[in-house]
């Protein structure tokens, strides 16, 4: 398990009856989590919450808080980001991800050239930032013109407005398709894609449906000396082996490489246990 421990701004404080207990910079919030369907016993910060989610019978859900603030900053090492309490219980950043950006940092630093860097379903650019902050040129493509906003705020926010980055609102098949059409290439692909979604033209996108045509998509824009591909999933019947068998079949069997998929994990302090957040994939040239 690639476990992301290292955060000061962010701590998993206790986890318990489907719901997660964190302290992101200083305030304190509690969301649902599908993964915690254990019945510890809670204490009492458990109802010293800052802000609570709760979920809606009807579907979705909403926050109930007290003196939290419409957005505050976070940082991870040289990365700032805007906390944002978002509907579906969302904040604009997922903290496992964390042990991704610093192989997204370690690999573009150490690879002795210049690397581009297609960041697909790129969010509010956490992952972009990483990879523009390690010398990368990086392409962000987000179908949501609101969260390709907020990753602007998170670049400006880090100091990295600057840095080469196009910011593109797209669906990204259509935009990879486009860019195949258009000759361009990549050095390195970084997707987080949904478990399920919709197009704009209302094409359906699910993830055990969709991810093996994507990959062999994607491998159209990929540069003749690839660095390397790097898939999240939150799917849960999405196994990090499966993950492997993917990436392996489309991408070693062209350029060789190997793949490590292993699960995201959250350090919990009061259990000393990880919390699983989701797996990843992340193949070598």
């Amino acid at each position: 398990m690639w476990v992301s421990g290292h955060w000061k701004d962010y701590e998993l404080l206790d986890c318990s009856g489907g719901e997660k207990l964190e302290r992101w910079g200083r305030y304190i919030l509690r969301r649902p989590d599908p993964q915690a369907i254990w019945q510890t016993p809670r204490d009492r910060d458990w109802d010293r919450a800052d802000a609570v989610y709760r979920r809606s019978e009807s579907g979705g859900g909403r926050w109930t808080k007290s003196d939290v603030p419409d957005s505050w900053q976070i940082r991870e090492g040289n990365l700032t980001f805007n906390i944002k309490l978002m509907n579906f219980k969302h904040t604009g950043i997922f903290p496992e991800q964390a042990a991704n950006w610093a192989f997204i940092d370690d690999a573009v630093r150490h690879a002795g050239r210049n690397i581009r860097v297609l960041n697909l379903f790129a969010y509010t650019g956490a992952a972009t930032l990483a990879a523009a902050a390690a010398g990368a040129s990086v392409c962000h493509v987000d179908a949501a013109k609101g969260m390709v906003a907020w990753a602007k705020e998170n670049a400006a926010a880090s100091g990295l407005s600057e840095k080469p980055v196009r910011w593109i609102v797209d669906d990204c098949r259509k935009f990879v398709e486009k860019e195949i059409r258009r000759g361009k290439t990549y050095d390195a692909i970084i997707m987080d894609p949904p478990s399920y979604g919709r197009g704009p033209t209302g094409e359906v996108w699910k993830l055990e449906d969709s991810l093996w045509d994507f990959l062999q998509l994607c491998a159209g824009v990929l540069s003749e000396k690839p660095l390397f591909v790097l898939i999240s999933s939150y799917t849960t019947g999405l196994s990090p082996s499966v993950l492997t068998y993917l990436t392996e079949t489309v991408f070693s069997s062209r350029w060789g490489g190997k793949s490590d998929s292993q699960e995201l994990g959250l350090p919990v302090t009061k259990s000393g246990l990880i919390l699983p957040c989701g797996a990843a994939c992340r193949w070598l040239a």
